[in-house]
């Protein structure tokens, strides 16, 4: 997986984008974003299916649509993501004794393994960047993201 190459270094004048909150997370996230895809390569999850096994395996029996909510995927995003988990038998279906129409998705025993390699794959990622943040530093950087997000 390639990287974007850092264009403050070449010969174009970027202007007042490298000051800007939303280009500089942007530039962060695409970066993180793409080295998280390649360390996930060797479990065969993508980040996203990661996520939901996360939420899974805290919550079992959620239905789609409060999975979708937390995490903010979109229905016609979050179907074909579960459908996938499924037919790789990480995820399944199972009936909501109390609402015959829904059904709970729970985590697998072969989900909850793929999970544990992508976390130490995510570990392992995360290492390496908040190495690049000095000591505390992930922990201010989240502080400060999470003001950003939820602003009180």
């Amino acid at each position: 997986m390639t990287i974007m190459p850092d264009t403050r270094s070449a010969a174009i004048d970027l202007g007042d984008l490298p000051r800007q909150l939303d280009y500089a997370l942007r530039r962060a996230q695409l970066v993180l974003a793409q080295d998280l895809s390649a360390a996930l390569e060797p479990v065969g999850l993508r980040p996203l299916q990661v996520a939901v096994l996360s939420v899974l395996r805290g919550n079992p029996g959620l239905r789609q649509s409060e999975i979708g909510a937390a995490l903010g995927i979109r229905p016609a995003n979050l179907v074909p993501l579960i459908d996938e988990l499924e037919r790789r038998t990480l995820a399944e279906r199972r009936p909501i004794p109390a609402d015959r129409r829904a059904n709970g998705l729970f985590i697998t025993p072969a989900g909850s393994a793929a999970h544990a390699k992508a976390r130490a794959c995510i570990d392992a990622h995360e290492v390496r960047f908040a190495a690049r943040l000095r000591a505390g530093g992930k922990d201010q950087l989240l502080n400060l993201l999470g003001r950003l997000a939820n602003p009180a």
